[in-house]
């Protein structure tokens, strides 16, 4: 069964009316249906709950109440935190709860995990989503995503990767016995797999005269 976030939480009566948006007390910011927003825990130790707005509606007494569908932290997921798991990843959840609007403390942007790469500052307002969670089962769609490196782990934005100029494949430094501070000095990498002398003439040949390989060490995300 689906747990059951902190906040208050109403039964559906008569006598509301659907709002187009909502003034997030304290702020002159305004939430809208789709937008999402950060809402506060019960447990002022934790950080922020990270929900999209279904619904804003208001009671016969102007009390103004929000549905929402919860985006899940991995450590709050079955499986835990993993290690290709970023510091701003977050899961689109199958659950949906009904909240007072004054536990919203301010809003945030959910990026795809597409769109998040491509960033060229990561606010504190910036997070992405690349998995839905069903949070009775806790399982996860798509259930299956691209890994790289000899670790064969899916991509973490977080870290730094080289390309190898042969195969193409990523790899973290540590698993090709470097130290990050190394890897970002590379101005060409070959992996062990394509590391013979007719391979790295080849590849060395072939980006030498493309302008758009003088790079070959991304330090903080790549293009899947």
């Amino acid at each position: 069964m689906a747990k059951t976030r902190p906040g208050i939480a109403t039964k559906t009566k008569t006598g509301k009316r659907d709002l187009e948006s909502y003034t997030i007390r304290g702020t002159n910011k305004v939430v809208k249906v789709g937008d999402c927003v950060l809402m506060r825990p019960s447990d002022t130790g934790k950080p922020p709950y990270v929900a999209r707005i279904e619904k804003i509606e208001s009671d016969a007494r102007s009390n103004v109440k929000v549905r929402v569908r919860w985006y899940y932290r991995p450590e709050e997921s079955l499986g835990g935190r993993r290690q290709f798991h970023g510091a701003k990843e977050l899961f689109l959840s199958d659950h949906y709860d009904v909240q007072s609007a004054h536990t919203i403390e301010g809003k945030c942007i959910v990026h795809s995990f597409k769109n998040y790469t491509k960033l060229e500052n990561v606010g504190a307002e910036d997070y992405y989503c690349r998995f839905e969670y069903k949070a009775a089962t806790g399982g996860f769609t798509p259930d299956r995503v691209a890994v790289y490196c000899k670790c064969e782990m899916p991509y973490n934005p977080d870290d730094l990767m080289v390309q190898c100029e042969g195969c193409k494949d990523w790899y973290h430094p540590a698993c090709v016995g470097m130290t990050i501070e190394e890897a970002k000095k590379l101005e060409h990498f070959v992996c062990s797999e394509c590391s013979s002398d007719d391979d790295i003439k080849r590849s060395q040949n072939g980006f030498s005269l493309s302008p758009a390989a003088d790079v070959k060490v991304e330090s903080k995300r790549r293009k899947r």
